[in-house]
């Protein structure tokens, strides 16, 4: 079928085809994996809670199901990762923070915990995230740092940089990620892993997050095929989340083998950023083989400025909001980082917070426009390839808030289109670079559509063990 011949370089789609066929069983693959995280999650830290015992009784119930030709649904013994950010009942949801207790209960599944589980997915346990996802690398007060498979002395990105981290090791083949700045697409950048952020609301939420009207939730894989299997099952309405709303279209992706007729507008730096030369150069690449694959494409700027200030009121008006629900002995636990933004947000008056909400419908409708001409925006997803973990921003660069560095992320959470992050080649160090694709509002199987083509065209390579730097 694939001419693969270890267990951890299989895709979910291909797990599935070797189930079906007898030719391999669930609990094969999870013991497979789990041995495999107890190998490199040292090395990366993408896992911080694995619940093994419960993994093997889940994939024991799978692999009797697959033997009586009946499995439970369409994610029947595929081994999955949630983000520790999302209740999972069974596991400790600790949001890596100090401020959080591992008591419990944990007797309850959010939304996309529960659509898994009822789709026969084996969740492995909990990835790593900074605390309450609030920044764009992933290292927290209660976990510690997360690290980049591709080299280890650099960062995998965040918020859900472990679930990147998971999969770009393969270790589980699904994983849920969470972006309400960029914490889907820029791990998945930073990692050499595809990843979407669907449109916002496709996918339900509950808990509400403390960034609301910011916040998705979405897959994170190595493959196309495999993070459509996840949406099939997850981007359906759950009566807890009061925002969200099923999609208008199944199945999410098309047959198309080419991109014949689609309307691409491509964006180098939208006019305002400064991007590494090598970046530059392998998305100017990436342009050209999807217009090789029939697109028509169009070289110029979406045409706003850059919407930062915007974002940061909202932003920080959502971590004063979390922070207000905590004890002062609580907050004093806190990242210094994200105390010191929910001390700004503090400070955010009413006129401000709906004078940002304007400027956001302003953005929205300006990108309504653009999308009348272009079926999809490409522009580079990162600035910059992976700095040294245990930082902020890039040492040495001159920045304070993570958010200065990932200008390309944000602006798609203030409109809540759907992006997606696609490999795209790697620099001469060997570090992965990401394409970013985004569409209109509810037009997720065109962002979908051009990530599937490339990917089948132009394959990228993955890891099998972590590269200590």
């Amino acid at each position: 079928m694939t001419g693969k011949t270890a267990i951890g370089e299989f895709t979910a789609v291909e797990l599935l085809d070797l189930y079906q066929r007898r030719q391999l069983s669930p609990l094969e693959v999870v013991d497979d994996v789990l041995a495999r995280i107890d190998q490199h999650n040292p090395a990366v830290n993408a896992y911080c809670h694995v619940d093994a015992e419960g993994a093997r009784a889940a994939a024991r119930a799978s692999e009797q199901r697959w033997q009586r030709g009946e499995p439970c649904g369409r994610l029947d013994g595929l081994p999955t990762s949630i983000k520790d950010l999302t209740l999972t009942r069974g596991m400790p949801t600790r949001k890596g923070s100090l401020t959080s207790s591992a008591a419990g209960p944990w007797d309850v599944d959010a939304p996309f915990s529960g659509f898994m589980r009822e789709a026969g997915a084996v969740l492995l346990g909990k990835t790593t995230t900074p605390e309450f996802g609030w920044k764009g690398v992933t290292d927290n007060p209660l976990y510690g740092i997360t690290r980049n498979p591709w080299d280890t002395r650099l960062t995998a990105g965040g918020s859900s940089g472990g679930a990147a981290a998971a999969a770009a090791l393969n270790l589980g083949v699904l994983h849920q990620g969470s972006d309400a700045g960029g914490s889907i697409r820029i791990p998945c950048a930073f990692t050499g892993t595809f990843g979407i952020k669907p449109t916002f609301g496709y996918v339900p939420q509950w808990p509400a997050s403390a960034m609301t009207i910011l916040s998705h939730l979405g897959p994170m894989t190595r493959t196309v095929d495999d993070a459509v299997l996840m949406l099939d099952c997850v981007a359906r309405p759950d009566p807890r989340d009061g925002l969200a709303g099923a999609p208008r279209q199944r199945p999410w992706l098309a047959a198309e083998q080419d991109l014949s007729g689609l309307r691409i507008g491509y964006s180098a730096d939208f006019g305002y950023v400064s991007v590494d030369p090598q970046i530059q150069a392998l998305t100017a690449q990436a342009v050209q083989r999807l217009a090789r694959l029939g697109a028509q494409v169009e070289e110029l700027d979406p045409g706003f400025a850059d919407p930062l200030a915007t974002f940061n009121t909202l932003w920080f008006a959502g971590a004063a909001r979390l922070a207000s629900q905590l004890t002062s002995a609580q907050r004093e636990l806190l990242d210094p980082g994200l105390r010191w933004i929910a001390e700004q947000g503090a400070t955010i008056s009413l006129e401000q917070y709906t004078a940002a909400l304007e400027a956001r419908t302003e953005l929205v409708a300006r990108m309504n426009a653009f999308h009348q001409r272009y079926d999809v925006l490409v522009s580079p997803m990162m600035p910059l390839v992976a700095f040294a973990a245990g930082h902020n921003v890039p040492p040495g660069s001159g920045l304070e808030q993570w958010m200065e560095w990932t200008p390309f992320s944000y602006p798609f959470n203030l409109t809540q289109q759907p992006a997606a992050s696609v490999p795209c080649g790697f620099t001469r160090e060997g570090l992965p670079v990401g394409l970013q694709v985004v569409a209109g509002r509810f037009a997720d199987e065109q962002v979908l559509r051009v990530c599937k083509v490339y990917e089948q065209h132009y394959p990228t390579r993955h890891l099998q063990a972590p590269l200590i730097g």
